[in-house]
């Protein structure tokens, strides 16, 4: 039986045929809707960066390749009166990285050798170059251009120099106490580099570079921020080469030979107030401050108040001559007296002793019994109006003012004490000064560490005649009988004052401390030269004023005389005067 079979397959049309999946064509669509969405948004972002956000992605950018780098003044030169150079800025490189820009850090042989250069150990220039997230670091500050040179040799990716100064004091110790120091910054931090700061740094310019990634400058750029570095001022100081290393010398040499603890010299023009010479012991290098205490690095002539013991009668002796109540002839009865329980004597009795006599034997019971010619107020008056209890305003930091108590509170015998110099204070420097009302006529004169065109105007506190009274009578002390004969001087007449007194320690005077004080002028009739010296605690070999610290006062004295051209006004007996 046959079956018939109707199945016929379907035949496709043409267009059937040539039709896609819709399903491929819709895949496609999408993919396009989402490309064409991420480039809209794009756009977008690329339009609110430019317009929004433009002025953050600028800074962004600057900050990572645009730097302002400053251009630093030349700090001020310091010298003395006569040009010697006390503080120079020499040029240095200073060596620092981009360890951002560290792609690979240097080999272990390189940085030995680095290290070995610049001083500063491996691991801490490992644990440096590893800061990824540093632009700028520092390495090693301030290399002597030789060092640099030798770092560039070793060709390290990353690092660069930047041009910088350092302070440099050819004199070392010499003149420390005075100019003091700056930090690695340059910047002063003690004496007159602190004291004189904004004229002697200047003030720093800048510019406005473009860094490639490894931090080198390749392009300045012309910005509202540049401008040119303005140096500092020079500044000439009215000290003396030649007398500062006299009166640092001698001493130090004194300081040697008494085994004492500090000492200071202070030399002043008699005329003008200049200070020609300051030393201080021990002393310090200001190219290496940091070798010391503080302690050591105090300008004690200027900062540190004592008592000066015998160098204050000259002033209650000039009180009582410029009011009339003694003359040069008086005569006083010295033989030691109670001041309430208080006795005041002598190192030696002196039954009687005319003006001169009290000078040139140092009495302290004629200069308190002049002393005691007055009230208290009026002894006030007078200490007050040479200097002491004020600032001396010399642009010293840190200068002492001195201590002079309310004369309200004075007891009779604290006013018989402050007359022959206990129970009062003042620096090395003030007692000094005070001197130039005896030295100029009766006019006190200011104090100045820099060199002056002119004399300044001073200030008148007693008559000149009572001056040239009291500095005649002073010429005894340094003649046959007075306490101060080591400051005698061939071919000179020298006024001079000697004193000696116990040191304070916890508030009571000690019995074995003392301090041992010196001062005086010359040539007597016309000063010229008013040197002062004091020496504390003094162990060895004496601690009077006269043997501890006249020989000094006698070297410093002979060498300013010399050193200044000043001819001797009386026949020379020997050749004491000896070209330095």
């Amino acid at each position: 039986m046959l079956i018939k079979n109707d199945y016929k397959p379907r035949m496709l049309s043409e267009k059937a045929k040539s039709a896609k999946p819709v399903t491929t064509n819709g895949r496609i669509m999408l993919v396009l809707s989402i490309l064409a969405f991420a480039f809209l948004l794009l756009i977008g972002r690329g339009i609110y960066l430019q317009t929004e956000q433009h002025e953050f992605l600028t800074e962004q950018g600057n900050q990572r390749f645009v730097r302002t780098i400053a251009l630093k003044a030349t700090r001020g030169t310091i010298t003395d009166r006569y040009g010697a150079p006390l503080a120079i800025s020499a040029p240095t490189e200073s060596l620092y990285a981009v360890p951002s820009a560290i792609t690979e850090m240097p080999s272990p042989e390189a940085l030995q050798e680095l290290s070995l250069l610049i001083d500063v150990p491996v691991a801490t220039l490992q644990e440096r170059l590893g800061r990824k997230e540093k632009d700028f670091i520092y390495l090693k500050r301030q290399l002597s251009p030789e060092a640099a040179d030798k770092v560039k040799t070793l060709n390290i990716k990353g690092l660069a120099f930047q041009h910088e100064s350092k302070r440099h004091y050819p004199m070392g110790a010499l003149f420390s106490h005075i100019i003091g120091f700056t930090n690695i910054d340059g910047q002063g931090q003690e004496g007159l580099e602190l004291a004189r700061e904004s004229s002697l740094h200047g003030q720093d310019g800048a510019k406005v570079v473009l860094r490639d990634n490894k931090g080198n400058i390749v392009d300045s750029i012309d910005s509202p921020r540049n401008r040119d570095p303005r140096n500092g001022a020079n500044m000439v100081l009215s000290l003396d080469q030649r007398i500062q290393s006299i009166a640092y010398d001698s001493l130090n040499k004194a300081m040697n030979f008494h085994k004492a603890s500090t000492g200071s010299v202070v030399v002043l023009d008699a005329k003008t107030g200049e200070i020609l010479a300051l030393v201080n012991a021990p002393g310090y290098d200001s190219n290496n401050p940091a070798a010391v205490d503080s302690d050591v690095r105090r300008n004690r002539a200027v900062t540190d108040m004592i008592e000066p013991g015998s160098a204050m009668k000259p002033f209650t002796i000039a009180k009582g001559l410029d009011s009339g109540r003694i003359k040069p002839n008086t005569s006083m009865n010295t033989m030691p007296y109670k001041i309430g329980t208080a006795t005041v004597r002598d190192t030696h009795n002196y039954p009687y002793l005319n003006v001169q006599g009290i000078i040139q034997k140092s009495s302290n019971v004629g200069t308190s019994k002049i002393s005691a010619m007055f009230k208290p107020e009026e002894m006030y008056d007078m200490y007050t109006s040479v200097g002491f209890g004020h600032r001396m305003h010399s642009g010293f930091p840190g200068e002492s003012p001195g201590l002079v108590r309310d004369w309200h509170k004075w007891r009779p015998i604290e006013q018989a004490t402050m007359s022959f110099g206990y129970g009062i204070q003042m620096s090395l420097l003030q007692l000094a000064r005070a001197y130039t009302i005896f030295t100029n006529d009766g006019v006190l004169l200011p104090v100045s560490f820099l060199k002056l065109d002119h004399a300044p105007e001073g200030t008148p506190v007693i008559q000149p005649q009572t001056a040239r009274l009291v500095r005649h009578m002073m010429i005894s002390v340094t003649q046959p009988g007075g306490t101060g004969q080591q400051g005698a001087i061939d071919g000179f007449d020298v006024a001079a004052k000697t004193g000696t007194a116990r040191m304070l320690v916890n508030g009571r005077y000690s019995d074995s401390k003392h301090m041992a004080t010196f001062i005086g002028f010359a040539p007597a009739d016309d000063p010229r030269v008013i040197v002062a010296v004091n020496i504390q605690n003094p162990t060895a070999n004496s601690y009077y004023g006269g043997p501890v610290s006249g020989p000094v006062f006698n070297d410093v004295m002979v060498g300013a005389l010399n050193v200044l051209g000043i001819s001797p006004t009386r026949p020379l007996k020997n050749t004491q005067l000896t070209v330095r």
